[in-house]
């Protein structure tokens, strides 16, 4: 499947092609919020409802497919239940400069939304709509307050292999038949 990764430390989007090749990058606006999970109910909430600091990016991994908003716009779905999406950066306010934020060199200025993922109309036209259309796809929101490990359950290999090496009864060896150390 395609694929995506969101950086939310540098406000960066990578999208990948089911073979994994880099396909193109673009910058993102991201929540208002630090942190790495929704407000619990924030997907039934009115928008008027949602506080500064709920307004969060969440972290994870979410499988994902396109759909269409209720004046028929297309966006990426990401988490249905918290309302969690990737789209066209919309204009909002004019005090939000959200297309100069875009453009900013900073990350830093990058943190406008209620949660959602904005990126520029183009990269998304020529980019995220052709790569998910007809398929579903997997997006990696990357955490910038917790570990990988805690969000992706992953492992860290140098620490595994290290309780592999001091185990007694370790049978593993490396490429030339030396133990793991």
């Amino acid at each position: 499947m395609p694929f995506m990764i969101v950086d939310k430390v540098h406000a960066k989007v990578l999208m990948f092609d089911a073979n994994g090749r880099l396909q193109g990058t673009a910058p993102a606006l991201l929540g208002l919020a630090r942190g790495d999970d929704s407000a619990p109910g924030i997907g039934d909430r009115k928008i008027s409802s949602i506080l500064p600091e709920e307004r969060t990016t969440a972290a994870g991994r979410f499988v994902v497919s396109l759909g269409r908003d209720k004046h028929g716009q297309e966006f990426l779905w990401i988490d249905y239940s918290t309302a969690l999406s990737l789209h066209r950066v919309v204009k909002g306010k004019p005090s939000e400069q959200r297309a100069q934020r875009l453009q900013s060199a900073s990350p830093k200025d990058n943190r406008i939304s209620y949660g959602c993922i904005n990126v520029p109309v183009n990269f998304y036209d020529k980019v995220v709509s052709p790569a998910f259309t007809g398929t579903n796809g997997v997006v990696y929101i990357l955490p910038e307050t917790r570990t990988a490990q805690e969000v992706f359950g992953s492992y860290d290999v140098n620490n595994q292999q290290a309780q592999i090496a001091k185990s007694p009864d370790s049978k593993l060896a490396g490429p030339a038949g030396d133990p793991i150390k």
